[in-house]
């Protein structure tokens, strides 16, 4: 096993476009590896917390994992850790849980299937950032679900969801998160 740290990529809904912030880190840096969803559009959670458990296997061969998700990824590692055995989890080193999206209250029918939101206290260290006017999450819920997954809470300002339509670019304060992990 080497000590090259594997970043996972976890998009959302429909995943995460060119100018995503994800999609920029993984464009730059070798190290930042997507995990593909088999239906980016019609999310199955079985599916996509099976397919984030392969993958954290697979790049826990090679050295420590940090899992890097988005809306609807977040409460997809939310799943995999309330679902996970302890041994599983241990392979995880942190997770920086951007824009998380409350499920419970989107009224879009491709993710009631996400519902509810799993709250277990996560067992590595985590960042919870969100912004003040997210459409898919208030800052109540957002700090809701940092208390609950035991993360930071981080809340840069009005950024609507952290993503392309933020202006964020290549977003370095978000690396600035990653790196303080």
């Amino acid at each position: 096993m080497s000590d090259r740290t594997t970043y996972l990529v976890l998009p959302g809904y429909q995943s995460s476009g060119p100018d995503h912030w994800q999609s920029r880190w993984e464009a730059g840096d070798p190290a930042f590896v997507r995990v593909e969803q088999a239906d980016w559009d019609h999310p199955d959670p079985v599916d996509w917390v099976a397919r984030v458990d392969a993958a954290i296997v697979a790049a826990a061969a090679h050295g420590p994992v940090v899992l890097v998700a988005h809306s609807l990824g977040c409460a997809t590692v939310a799943r995999w850790v309330a679902g996970a055995p302890a041994a599983r989890t241990a392979l995880v080193r942190g997770a920086l849980l951007v824009a998380p999206a409350d499920i419970d209250h989107a009224d879009v029918p491709e993710l009631l299937g996400f519902r509810p939101v799993a709250l277990p206290r996560f067992p590595f260290p985590a960042v919870v950032v969100s912004s003040t006017d997210d459409p898919w999450v208030t800052p109540d819920r957002a700090r809701h679900f940092a208390g609950s997954w035991g993360a930071r809470y981080v809340e840069p300002g009005a950024y609507g969801h952290l993503n392309s339509d933020s202006g964020l670019g290549d977003w370095p304060e978000g690396r600035e998160l990653l790196a303080a992990l």
